[in-house]
């Protein structure tokens, strides 16, 4: 859907916003004018349908006029209170409701609306319903016409919007990108295919690495391999340098890509194991903010790592007792296979010290079970050992509105990973059960974080897809989440 920004439309269908005083619908000024146009059908409508404009909420009302076929009006709540935040949302509501309408090109009403008419805003909204019109439809070959996407052409009435947007737009193909990864089946997307994707972020300007198997041994890195060894596919390390900044030290983002997990010889429930296929959203969330960072030019330096592997239990798998040595000297006693995220993640965490030198470093994954237990969908869990970037993570999820709770790290849950037998071992007990699951896996990930290095965790595993969404601007699987939160936080906090 092509976004645009006009000073005089020729659209039929329009957006307009209603806000909400004592419980009572009340029109926005430029929604009063549009009212005035249509000889007061859309307040009629508005107190025959009892639509009382709290935020999100929508009412259609068509051929209120010659000129018009429809005007949706979308409640954005009490209007003293509207910013650019709720605008993007009721813009993705309005947005969804006329995605498959058959309407071709439609236009929001924000001209006239003291203080809120901004080219910021305008931007805001574009995006907000670029982010709404996603679909992954690569794979329905049945679609009646009626389930097909129609709207074309997404207008704002504020001209001055065009020229912000292309950061925003930027934005909209790094998410899109990333949730484009989520979404692919296993079966196309194993580790080999996904760097191959990868490596179209070239065409931008980042300097893209493959490491394949051979080289990864040959650099000590067992722990990811070990993996990957019941994998017909060969695993890979994608390295994505974009050098927007100078000669200062980069910024290293790290991401979990297992492409399937079935557990491998600790196998899954089958129930519910075909999400599994976004094992990945550590990695997607990794490329789509390479994505958007290098679309809009940022003026940062970020070297962004992935580790992609499948696995997979055969004969050659990893087994429960084995012992493994990572990259970084330290060995690892394996008493769950299906806790093989952190075992990729500690060895591209150490080649990113080791090679990248990184003023901060941030590891994104879905990493456990145990953060949905404790946060649900809503947030992801942070863990770190600094407040300075805590509190910037912290600041760029809020503003982003993609949240992160910070969970505690102390010797106390370290101790939990300690073993008998090797350095650690990867989860606490065998047979599952243990309590601080989320924590005590962040442990283990700070066990290979060099000394000065300031470094961040972020489970992802309850927002990178979920099995249901009101949020107007996400599908309801793959989210994307994390890009949106990566690119605030550079543009906040790292870029010069």
């Amino acid at each position: 859907m092509k976004i645009e920004f006009t000073s005089a439309t020729e659209a039929k269908a329009i957006i307009a916003f209603v806000g909400q005083t004592d419980g009572q619908a009340v029109l926005s000024p430029p929604s009063q004018k549009l009212d005035r146009a249509c000889k007061s059908r859309l307040s009629k409508a508005i107190a025959a349908a009892k639509f009382n404009g709290a935020a999100g909420k929508v009412l259609s009302v068509h051929a209120p006029n010659d000129a018009l076929d429809v005007v949706v009006l979308v409640g954005v709540g009490d209007l003293a209170k509207v910013d650019g935040a709720v605008l993007e949302r009721a813009a993705a509501a309005g947005a969804k409701a006329l995605l498959t309408s058959g309407v071709e090109t439609a236009c929001v009403a924000l001209s006239g609306w003291k203080k809120l008419a901004t080219a910021q805003n305008a931007a805001r909204i574009g995006f907000g319903a670029a982010l709404a019109a996603y679909r992954f439809d690569t794979y329905r070959t049945q679609l009646k016409a009626e389930q097909k996407p129609s709207l074309k052409t997404f207008e704002v009435d504020v001209a001055e919007g065009a020229d912000v947007w292309a950061a925003h737009q930027a934005v909209v193909d790094g998410v899109s990108f990333a949730r484009d990864l989520v979404n692919e089946p296993a079966n196309v997307l194993h580790p080999e295919e996904f760097a191959k994707r990868l490596k179209e972020l070239k065409s931008l300007g980042v300097e893209v690495e493959v490491l394949g198997e051979a080289q990864m041994a040959a650099l000590g890195m067992h722990s990811l391999l070990g993996v990957g060894l019941g994998s017909a596919r060969e695993s890979q390390l994608v390295v994505m340098k974009w050098q927007g900044g100078g000669d200062e030290a980069p910024l290293a983002l790290v991401g979990k890509g297992v492409c399937f997990d079935t557990g491998g010889i600790s196998l899954k429930p089958s129930g519910g194991m075909e999400d599994m296929k976004g094992d990945m959203g550590g990695a997607a969330a990794v490329a789509g903010a390479m994505r958007a960072l290098a679309g809009r030019k940022a003026k940062a330096n970020v070297v962004g790592l992935v580790g992609l592997v499948e696995n997979m239990p055969d004969g050659l798998a990893q087994r429960p007792g084995d012992i493994v040595t990572s990259m970084s000297g330290q060995t690892i006693e394996i008493l769950n296979t299906d806790a093989e995220g952190r075992l990729v993640l500690c060895d591209v965490m150490t080649y990113a010290q080791e090679k990248h030198a990184p003023k901060a470093m941030i590891d994104l994954a879905t990493l456990t079970g145990a953060i949905i237990i404790s946060l649900g969908h809503e947030f992801a869990g942070l863990f770190s050992n600094s407040d300075d970037l805590s509190a910037k993570i912290s600041k760029a999820g809020t503003a982003a509105e993609e949240p992160v709770w910070r969970f505690p790290l102390t010797p106390a849950y370290n101790k939990l990973m300690d073993s008998n037998v090797a350095d650690m071992k990867n989860v606490q007990r065998s047979g599952g059960g243990a309590g601080a699951g989320s924590i005590t896996a962040a442990q283990f990930l700070q066990r290979f974080v060099k000394d000065g290095v300031e470094w961040a965790h972020i489970d992802i595993a309850g927002t990178a897809w979920k099995p249901g969404n009101d949020d107007p601007r996400e599908p309801s699987w793959g989210t994307g989440y994390g890009v949106r939160l990566l690119n605030r936080l550079v543009a906040d906090s790292f870029e010069s």
